[in-house]
């Protein structure tokens, strides 16, 4: 079931109603989700691995036709994907990459502007393998914005990056947003990723949205400040983890 396009309420970005997504299997991953997210707003979505986290990411990008289910899902006209491998075309050179797809006697300089932006102008002909992961998915963020997107869909972009390019990828991403202002979701692992760049922080488990955070930290968002540990150990409490250790929950 694609998602529906435009025709959204003023102030929102995605409205998802009653949402049910089940594979093959009949095993049920998302088991009547409800979420709103807002123009410019960036959520990040925390959850064990199997509690339908990419599924709902999918959903929204209307690239579940793997999967069966019921439910309203309201997505603006433009949406991008970012995905945790760049997904680039090594056949085509770094500047077609980006710029694929798009027309118009604008797309080349548009293209070069992005990548600019990225923090790689001058690399418009290097050819993908030349580049490290890093730059591989700063090129595979300014293919998602050189369209100018309302909605950025991130499935775990960083999660193959080291921790220091992943670091520096944060900051890149935090600039983009505050530059473009897309309402953006972000999948990730990382409870530290959320809190970093998002503004409020959903944790799903068993399908549904178990807890919801709103990230209020002013200034530069410090994994040493101790609101901020305080926020990370409410949403490791929140994923069944407390100290880093798992927290045994009794079946009903």
């Amino acid at each position: 079931m694609a998602p529906h396009t435009g025709g959204l309420t003023t102030g929102a970005a995605v409205r998802i109603s009653g949402l049910h997504r089940s594979f093959t299997d009949d095993r049920p991953v998302l088991s009547g989700l409800d979420l709103q997210i807002g123009q410019g707003e960036f959520v990040a979505l925390l959850g064990r691995s199997g509690s339908g986290k990419s599924t709902l990411l999918r959903a929204l990008a209307g690239l579940d036709q793997d999967a069966t289910g019921t439910g309203d899902i309201e997505v603006p006209e433009q949406v991008s994907v970012v995905f945790q491998d760049s997904r680039l075309l090594p056949w085509q050179r770094v500047l077609r990459n980006v710029v694929l797809g798009l027309t118009g006697p604008g797309a080349v300089q548009r293209g070069k502007d992005a990548l600019a932006e990225v923090g790689l102008a001058g690399r418009e002909r290097a050819w993908p393998r030349e580049l490290s992961g890093g730059e591989q998915q700063r090129v595979a963020l300014a293919r998602s914005l050189v369209r100018e997107p309302e909605l950025l869909l991130a499935d775990e972009p960083f999660g193959a990056l080291d921790a220091l390019t992943r670091i520096k990828m944060h900051g890149l991403l935090r600039a983009l947003y505050e530059r473009h202002r897309p309402a953006v979701l972000l999948v990730t692992h990382d409870v530290d990723e959320a809190i970093v760049l998002a503004d409020r922080v959903l944790v799903l488990d068993h399908g549904v949205v178990k807890t919801e955070r709103r990230i209020d930290l002013d200034g530069t968002r410090d994994p040493s400040d101790p609101r901020f540990a305080a926020v990370r150990t409410e949403l490791l409490a929140a994923l069944g983890l407390a100290g880093g250790v798992e927290i045994k929950q009794e079946e009903s």
